[in-house]
This record gives C-alpha cells, sequence and structure tokens, in this order.
C-alpha cells in the first residue's frame, strides 16, 4: 500500500466520524507513516490527493436555469432534487451528491494539513516551499468551494456575518472534534490569509505534471476567480494577468472552430480533460458518474434550453453562429461532447469499480472572461472589447474577423441599452453560459449576480428561487451534526 493510501485511511474528515474509520484509526499510530514522508517529492505525491475527488455538477447544473425538466430520463435523487430545489436526501457515498462533495472537500483539507504539519517539522522547510504553496492553495480552494455552496454567498457590500464553515488548518488528531462555524466574513478572511501566502510559493518546475496541481497559472487563475466574488476587480485583472503575462489567451484557448470542428464527439471526449490541451489549467479527478449520464439526466439541457443559451450568438455581428457541436442521445438527451466517464477496477481482474470524470477546475477560457468583466468596471472599454473578439474568433463558425465583430452596436442591439458597462457585463455572462454549459459554472455567477431561477415542471408547476431564498443554499450533511455544526435554515 502506497504512502497516500496510508494517509488517506487514517485521515478523518467531519461528516464520516459517524459511519467508518473510528476503530482503525485508534489502532494506529497517528504518525505511524509520517516518518515515511521525508522529501519534497513525497510530500508533493501526498498533495495529489489534496483536491476534492467528488463531483459539484450535477447538483450545481441541476439547480441552474440550464436544465429543463424532460419528463423522463435517468432518475437520479441528485439531479431531482436539486432541480426541484429539495434538500438531497443523499449520503457521503454516493456520487455526486452534496454530502459526498462536502466530505471530499475536507478530506482534501485533511491531505493539505498534514502536508504543511510534515513540513512544519523538518529541518530544512525552505526545501519544501513549493509543497507549502501548493497546500495553502489546496486548503484555501476547498475551503473557498464550501462556503460558496452551503453558506449565503459573499456579498462584499455585506457584513457578511451569517453561519459560515468551519475552516480547518491543523490535522484531525483526535475521533469527534468539536468544530465552530464561524461567519462567511472570517472563512473568506481565512481563504485569502492562505491564498496569498501560499501562491508566491508554487513552482511550476515541481511537478512531473503540472496540471494535477495548482500550477503557477492555475494559482493566479484561482485568485482571479476569488477577487471577481469580493469584486476587488483591480486584483481579479492583476491576476488574471499574471496567470498568462504573454497576452496569449487566444492561443491557448480551445479551438472549436479550427482543430476540434473536425473531430468526433470520441475524439472530442478524449481530448478535453487531458493534461496536453492548453486551455485547462487544473484538472481533479473526480468519482462521478456524469460522464455517464450527462445526455440522459431527466433534468437536463433539453433543445429548447440549447437554443435560449446559445442564443448569444446575436451578440456578435455578422450573422454569426456558435461553432459548439451538439449531439443527442435519443430524444430531447442532448449534450456537447466535453467530459466523458473512465471506470476504474478495484483490481486488474476485478469486474467491478468506480466511474471517474477529470474535471477542469480552472481553464484559460475562465480567465479571460474574469479580465474582461474587472476590465468593465475599471473603465477599459477598449480592452473589453479586444478580449471580447478574442473569444469570439475561436468559437464562431466559419469566422470572418472583418464581419463577425462584437462592438457596443452590436451589444446595444441585442439588449436594447445603451448602458455600455452593462452590455459588456451581460455580454460576458451569455458567453460564459454557453461556453460551460453541462460543467457547473453558470451557479456561481447566478449566484453572485443574485440572478432569480423558475424551474418548471412537465406537470405545469412551477419553482421560484429568487435571490435570498433559503433554497439558494446547500444544507449541511447530518452527519457532520455531531461535530457540532448547525444545518441550515430551509
Amino acid at each position: 500500500m502506497t504512502i497516500i493510501e496510508n494517509l488517506k485511511k487514517i485521515i478523518l474528515i467531519l461528516p464520516l466520524l459517524a459511519l467508518a474509520g473510528c476503530e482503525d484509526f485508534l489502532s494506529k499510530e497517528p504518525d505511524s507513516t509520517r516518518a515515511v514522508i521525508n522529501t519534497p517529492k513525497q510530500v508533493s505525491q501526498l498533495l495529489t490527493t489534496a483536491y476534492p475527488q467528488g463531483g459539484y455538477i450535477v447538483f450545481a447544473e441541476g439547480m441552474s436555469d440550464n436544465v429543463g425538466d424532460k419528463g423522463v430520463g435517468e432518475d437520479d435523487r441528485t439531479n431531482r432534487s436539486s432541480f426541484l430545489f429539495e434538500v438531497v436526501e443523499a449520503t457521503v457515498d454516493e456520487q455526486d451528491s452534496p454530502d459526498q462533495y462536502w466530505a471530499e472537500c475536507y478530506r482534501a483539507i485533511s491531505v493539505a494539513n498534514e502536508a504543511l504539519d510534515i513540513i512544519s517539522k523538518v529541518s530544512n522547510p525552505d526545501d519544501y516551499n513549493a509543497q507549502k504553496g501548493e497546500a495553502l492553495l489546496a486548503r484555501a480552494y476547498a475551503h473557498f468551494m464550501l462556503v460558496n455552496y452551503y453558506c449565503t454567498f459573499f456579498d462584499p457590500q455585506q457584513a457578511n456575518g451569517g453561519p459560515g464553515i468551519p475552516y480547518v488548518t491543523v490535522p484531525e488528531d483526535v475521533v469527534i472534534k468539536q468544530y465552530e462555524r464561524g461567519t462567511v466574513a472570517n472563512v473568506y478572511q481565512m481563504i485569502e490569509k492562505d491564498l496569498l501566502e501560499g501562491l508566491p510559493l508554487i513552482s511550476d518546475g515541481t511537478y512531473t505534471v503540472p496540471k494535477y496541481h495548482f500550477n503557477l497559472a492555475a494559482a493566479n487563475a484561482f485568485a482571479s476567480r476569488f477577487y471577481l466574488v469580493k469584486k476587488d476587480y483591480q486584483k481579479v485583472l492583476d491576476y488574471a494577468n499574471a496567470a498568462f503575462p504573454s497576452n496569449n489567451f487566444g492561443e491557448n484557448m480551445r479551438p472549436w472552430n479550427t482543430t476540434y470542428s473536425s473531430m468526433s464527439p470520441a475524439e472530442l471526449f478524449n481530448i478535453y480533460s487531458r493534461a496536453s490541451e492548453n486551455a485547462n489549467l487544473l484538472l481533479i479527478e473526480t468519482a462521478s458518474n456524469y460522464g455517464r449520464f450527462v445526455a440522459s439526466y431527466r433534468y437536463g439541457m433539453t433543445y429548447a434550453k440549447w437554443q435560449e443559451i446559445s442564443a448569444s450568438e446575436q451578440i456578435i455581428a455578422g450573422n454569426a453562429g456558435w461553432d459548439f457541436p451538439l449531439y443527442y442521445r435519443g430524444d430531447n438527451n442532448y449534450f456537447i461532447p466535453k467530459l466523458t466517464e473512465y471506470f476504474v477496477r478495484e483490481s486488474v481482474n476485478a469486474d467491478i469499480g468506480l466511474p471517474y470524470v477529470m474535471l477542469p477546475a480552472f481553464t484559460v477560457e475562465e480567465v479571460l472572461f474574469n479580465r474582461i468583466e474587472a476590465n468593465a468596471y475599471l473603465n477599459n472599454t477598449a480592452a473589453c472589447l479586444t478580449d471580447l473578439n478574442t473569444y469570439v474568433s475561436k468559437r464562431v463558425d466559419n469566422y470572418n474577423p472583418s464581419t463577425h465583430r462584437v462592438t457596443a452596436t452590436s451589444m446595444s442591439n441585442y439588449f436594447r441599452s445603451n448602458n455600455l458597462r452593462n452590455n459588456i457585463i451581460n455580454t460576458v455572462l451569455a458567453f460564459k453560459r454557453v461556453e460551460f454549459v453541462q460543467e457547473g459554472m453558470r451557479w456561481f455567477d447566478i449566484q453572485r449576480y443574485n440572478i432569480p431561477v423558475t424551474h418548471t415542471t412537465r406537470s405545469g408547476s412551477t419553482i421560484a428561487v429568487p435571490a435570498g431564498d433559503p433554497r439558494r443554499v446547500l444544507q449541511i450533511p447530518q452527519t457532520a451534526s455531531i461535530s457540532g455544526i448547525q444545518q441550515n435554515p430551509r
């Protein structure tokens, strides 16, 4: 058994305390495996598991305005309950459930804390700077995802005094430990502290495959996302530029209207989440059924929804059309070939195992969108238009640079408004929606801009969830109550 597997077995996670592992933990010395991790390379190996190996796409996409009720399809309880804005009654063992994602975030945090504890005890800590940086970034990222899904969304114009999530900074060394949720404001302060301390320590030369770790581009991408939520737009711009100091966004975006356009679905599935794909900045291996059921979930992307989502092509002058390939599997089961399943057997000769999806957690496209939005608020209109047209140049079918343009006029005509800043921001949100469809990213924008969501069932009933509705906040797992963590009001 590897070092990492041993450590994963003894690390306790908040929602799992009542389920398993206590007797095994008590039968071991907590430090029995730590002594064998005594080189930077071994700490780097440990940190490959310091990322949430659970999926958020099913519940994030299910709550968004990207999905409709097909009436029939894969009856997955996370998909169903998310669409209906009900508490998902699924355990930590059920892939893609909110409870499993909570558990995986805290498992990742435990690994990061274990690595930081090891580094704090070595005689040559400077040799571990890159690993310390990655551990701090990984800890910050997992807490960031938790606080944004399981708490009232951060608003820099408010006090953010509502309940946060426990910010865990030390390895768990007791069977049952009591935690306090603190406030959302406090969680954001701790995230920022870890982010700012860890980012300058990141070194790409440390890793065999940098995109499985917080490399420099991914770390700056995370910083740009964090400060976008905080609405600190100068910092968003600074970190977006630091992610690509050569300003070569266009060269690294997914080539949907060139190389990708001649690929079959199988080829697209094969390349989309590869480390060799320039657009991917950080890839996280997640145990997930999403690749298997993305097209067939009952509450998923219908053709009517695709027409709504892809209508943003009308913002572009010159009768432009998106070059995203839309496929279907049976009646009303639409998908764009992106995330696919790979199956991992329990052993070489086993017939059973688990499906996984390699998730692009940060991409070039997101960083470009962050930069455009920041520049809009900083009144850098010309820079916004340049970047919007860089994006369009890689997405429009039969792109013609002289006719296919996003201009002040084309945006004004589409949105029927002369407010240029608002038109740019709405264009970014519309382009992001089509770019990241079926990837769960839309939910962050819905929360940031308090966009109301209304879902209509096939029977004609509607579920309206306006800004501030407590159903927009995921429920804390019941199993976390053993550690003193109160659940959210519903």
